[in-house]
């Protein structure tokens, strides 16, 4: 039996397959994309809202919206490789990457994205 400091002392992503340095190419290319598009629509709609300024009201309403879409996207945007899947995953199923940004990832990578954001889909449905 293993001792209890084993399991402690070892990798915690035993079973996290290895990114080659093509795909860290690929993934970090099509993370920024995303993330680039995602942050534009922020800018377009935060220009829209201060256009709109008429009393303070309006000028928290900006703060409160700008607030809550850095949370949002600080929280789905995480680019350690052992969130990757997770995080294409999900830009997939809110249509935010399309998967021929992906070509060139392994079956490996692919098959759990693809399976993640399946599941968001019938989760949502």
């Amino acid at each position: 039996m293993a001792s209890p400091s084993a399991t402690h002392d070892s990798y915690p992503y035993q079973n996290e397959p290895i990114w080659s340095r093509s795909e860290k190419v690929i993934a970090r290319k099509a993370f920024d994309a995303a993330l680039g598009r995602e942050l534009h629509e922020v800018i377009q709609e935060a220009k829209k809202m201060a256009s709109q300024i008429q009393q303070p009201s309006d000028l928290w309403d900006l703060e409160y919206y700008l607030t809550q879409r850095r949370n949002e996207i600080n929280r789905k945007y995480d680019y350690r490789y052992s969130q990757l899947r997770h995080v294409f995953g999900r830009l997939l199923y809110e249509k935010r990457l399309g998967e021929e940004e992906l070509r060139g990832l392994r079956e490996d990578k692919l098959k759990p994205i693809r399976s993640f954001a399946k599941f968001l889909a019938e989760d949502a449905a």
